[in-house]
């Protein structure tokens, strides 16, 4: 999965589960400062992005996401699993 399929899934979580609207969900969005996610909404967020694994890779670790601030560092941390 690229860089840029992940993005599109992650912001069409974001705007249909978490109700953003599309605009404000950005690569440098920060997660809790500029969408309002709290950590819980992190877990939701991390749940509903597992039904995107590719076949045959790893599922999401919620432990990669310790240190993501924005939604580009969420991108980067699934590709990195993905890839």
């Amino acid at each position: 999965m690229t860089k840029e399929e992940i993005f599109d899934q992650l912001k069409n979580i974001l705007v249909a589960e978490f109700e953003l609207e599309e605009d404000s969900v950005k690569l440098e969005s920060l997660l809790a400062d500029d969408l309002d996610l709290d950590s819980i909404d992190a877990i939701d967020l991390i749940v509903k992005m597992k039904a995107f694994t590719p076949e045959g890779k790893p599922s999401i670790d919620a432990s990669i996401f310790k240190g993501v601030k924005t939604v580009q560092d969420v991108v980067d941390a699934l590709h990195n699993i993905w890839a």
